[in-house]
């Protein structure tokens, strides 16, 4: 392969790279502009070296490991807030980007634009519609809602103050606790955060309200708040 011929290459992955990583740079995702555009050259890059050194390899051999490598830079920009994740339309973009540069290291540049044109159409076009049908109401026994509840307490009253919040909860029908957890919020074991993950076969705010009232009236209790969590929209 002649150098002019791994400059287009290469060229054609910076421009397509860029294209991809502009539009998550427009929306402020972690992983924007430059992400995608290196992930996009990388992924060249390996190719390249491949046809210029192993001639007698397999040639799927390299984008293979491509496919293994990115999911470790993905993974780095997905985020777990309760139970919440964020930052899978990026993380699954800079798959993409990397798809895309792997097409270009091959020379298969019509493929690597029509593949960077579906990835823009997926993550632009399909936003609206996205939305219309998250915001689509759903029957009582479809609809799943997600709760998170914190609460302080003294690290002497921690046992009491759980049974009396499974209790509670055990009054409200069509509720499943996912998790229980607490922790020491000092070393001298004084004060203690409870947090519990409560899920809904529908909308329980006054219920949940009326928990978190109950156990606030406890004198052990320093504070206590519930947070009704939400998908991210792309």
């Amino acid at each position: 392969m002649e150098w002019n011929e791994s400059l287009l290459r290469l060229t054609v992955a910076f421009v397509l790279g860029s294209t991809l990583g502009i539009e998550r740079q427009w929306r402020q995702r972690m992983a924007g502009l430059r992400t995608n555009t290196l992930v996009a050259i990388g992924a060249a890059l390996f190719v390249i070296v491949s046809v210029l050194t192993n001639h007698d390899s397999s040639p799927t051999r390299i984008p293979a490991q491509i496919v293994s490598g990115i999911g470790f830079l993905a993974g780095g920009v997905i985020l777990k807030e309760g139970l919440t994740v964020k930052g899978l339309n990026t993380a699954a973009t800079l798959w993409c980007s990397a798809a895309v540069g792997t097409l270009c290291g091959q020379g298969l540049f019509s493929e690597a634009v029509l593949g960077s044109m579906m990835v823009l159409v997926a993550n632009i076009a399909l936003r609206p519609l996205s939305t219309f049908i998250n915001h689509q109401p759903m029957h009582s026994t479809e609809l799943e809602c997600h709760y998170l509840c914190h609460l302080v307490c003294r690290g002497d009253e921690e046992a009491n103050v759980r049974r009396i919040l499974l209790d509670s909860l055990a009054e409200i029908k069509n509720i499943k606790l996912r998790s229980l957890r607490s922790h020491d919020l000092d070393e001298f074991n004084h004060f203690v955060e409870v947090e519990a993950a409560i899920i809904c076969t529908a909308r329980k705010d006054k219920f949940l309200e009326a928990v978190i009232s109950k156990l606030s009236l406890n004198p052990s209790v320093k504070s206590v708040s519930w947070q009704a969590l939400e998908q991210e929209s792309g």
